[in-house]
């Protein structure tokens, strides 16, 4: 009772004081908290050091938020590789390099869980019952499910198909209309958004599924993209116009997905090689004999279209606006293309899976891509038990997070010479080959959905590490290289470099983001 008597009592005060007084109080005070507060926490040898900030709760949210591998370098000058900082209320410790890769996603699931640090993003954008919103085990299995689909055998099918949409959109899209025109401009974050998910739906849902796909779809899918931004990480459901639209759009893409799966489910045709639905319809029961229900697989194939989105969208504008300020890299390209094909006797269209693997320029300028522009700058996990840091007296208290910026290290001197020049063929070299070794030749392990490799202590790291590492990176660069082929074989073009856009979580080009193309002799329409 003294306790509510003094509580009353204090209000009673507050309440007398002027209004100039009381918003003193209200501005001061946390100032004065803030401050007290991270000058006992800065007394603690046991807590990684905390970059300093000024406003509460806000700490560095701008500075990370607008330029994140800058603040991070800043930092480590500072502080090291091992830090920590304010971001809207989370205390997030950052370790950079390669022992953070292997300290943050080789950590024990019982220590650190990305289910806990992305659900409450994740969950409005794919669904119920899938990849977070889940327990890690029945993930896991989700990922091994789709995995059926991602077979060499499949891929071998994807790439005409993924090229033929291509072509088909060079045809009939305004950017483009390659039968009436010769020359023009085209914006890459229109037009490749747009051919991701043409070719994406085509080879991974099939046909009958692609035919439903048009520019309303694909601008639902950008309405869904939309939930994944800072402001969403911290407040996942506010009265705001992008989340309604980010609802609305998340459930009219799963009724879509229904009324197809319903179809197929009556027609009782089912072929697990014949794309990715009709497989999930017959892998798709747990190991304890638990079925996902038919909205699972529903918000799953959103999850899966959705992670493949992020990478070959943002990826392919990339290295469109990369190799137009470099041309004689573009024909250096092309002229490796054409020699393939002289060999084989044949046009583009002659172009096979096996061809792709057989042309290391184009494979090299994916790989350079995504080491300049990975498409997430920031991966969080929450911390679930205290966690001690390797080799220090620092320990991680349940409830903070922990972040691992693979991107930080691909773009930084330490690990990559000339870290700023676009240079595909610096993957032919000595060094640069040694700075992925240790993650292609590691011991694997098996989490469930296949094995992968279990060394993450590499400076290359494009598509994450551990159990939560990208199932998709074959079918990746099968649709990139196609993507690739496609655009030098039937065009050149010029362009500048923008800056990256930080402010999603997808390290986007700035607008405008154009490209000035011409046909090549070789135009195929």
């Amino acid at each position: 009772m003294a306790i509510v008597d003094t509580a009353i009592d204090g209000i009673h005060y507050f309440l007398s004081l002027t209004l100039t007084q009381q918003i003193t109080i209200l501005v001061v005070v946390p100032f004065v908290y803030n401050l007290l507060s991270q000058f006992i926490y800065s007394l603690r040898k046991d807590r990684v050091p905390m970059v300093f900030y000024w406003i509460p709760w806000v700490g560095s949210a701008v500075q990370f938020g607008q330029q994140p591998y800058e603040f991070f370098e800043d930092c480590r000058k500072k502080y090291g590789d091992i830090f920590s900082f304010m971001l809207l209320g989370k205390v997030m410790t950052v370790y950079l390099g390669p022992k953070g890769h292997e300290f943050i996603f080789n950590a024990k699931l019982s220590d650190v869980s990305a289910e806990d640090a992305y659900k409450h993003l994740t969950t409005p954008v794919f669904g119920k019952g899938v990849i977070y919103d889940c327990p890690n085990s029945r993930l896991m299995e989700q990922k091994k499910f789709a995995k059926f689909a991602l077979t060499t055998d499949s891929f071998k099918q994807y790439v005409p198909k993924i090229r033929e949409e291509i072509l088909s959109y060079f045809t009939n899209d305004v950017s483009f209309k390659l039968k009436e025109r010769d020359h023009g401009v085209a914006s890459v974050m229109k037009t490749q958004p747009e051919i991701t998910i043409f070719t994406a739906s085509r080879s991974l849902f099939g046909d009958e599924m692609r035919k439903q796909f048009d520019r309303s779809f694909a601008q639902l899918y950008a309405d869904l993209d939309k939930g994944f931004t800072p402001v969403n990480f911290v407040f996942p459901n506010l009265p705001l116009p992008h989340y309604w639209k980010r609802d609305a759009a998340q459930q009219k893409i799963s009724a879509h997905y229904m009324k197809e799966i319903k179809r197929r489910r009556e027609l009782g045709d089912l072929d697990p090689k014949r794309d990715l639905i009709d497989s999930l319809l017959i892998h798709s029961t747990y190991k304890d004999g638990v079925k996902m229900t038919d909205q699972e697989i529903a918000n799953l194939l959103i999850g899966i279209l959705m992670g493949g989105q992020h990478t070959s969208a943002s990826t392919s504008a990339w290295f469109l606006l990369h190799l137009g300020e470099k041309p004689d890299l573009q024909d250096d390209i092309y002229n490796e293309i054409c020699a393939l094909l002289k060999e084989k006797g044949g046009d583009l269209n002659d172009l096979t899976y096996e061809d792709l693997q057989k042309l290391p320029l184009i494979n090299n300028t994916i790989k350079e891509t995504l080491r300049m522009h990975m498409p997430l700058h920031s991966i969080f996990r929450k911390v679930m038990n205290p966690l001690l840091v390797p080799n220090t007296k620092y320990v991680i208290p349940r409830g903070h997070y922990v972040l691992v910026s693979p991107g930080y290290a691909h773009t930084s001197e330490r690990w990559f010479e000339n870290q700023d020049d676009f240079n595909p063929k610096r993957w032919d070299t000595d060094a640069a080959k040694a700075n992925a070794v240790s993650f292609n030749s590691a011991d694997e392990v098996d989490y469930g959905f296949g094995k992968v490799s279990k060394g993450v202590s590499s400076p290359y790291l494009p598509f994450g590490g551990g159990r939560h590492r990208c199932i998709g990176e074959q079918f990746a660069y099968v649709q990139l290289g196609t993507i690739l082929t496609t655009y030098i074989y039937n065009l050149k073009w010029t362009s500048k470099v923008p800056n990256v856009d930080y402010q999603s979580m997808v390290t986007l080009p700035e607008l405008p983001a154009d490209i000035v193309w011409e046909k090549r002799e070789t135009c195929m329409i």
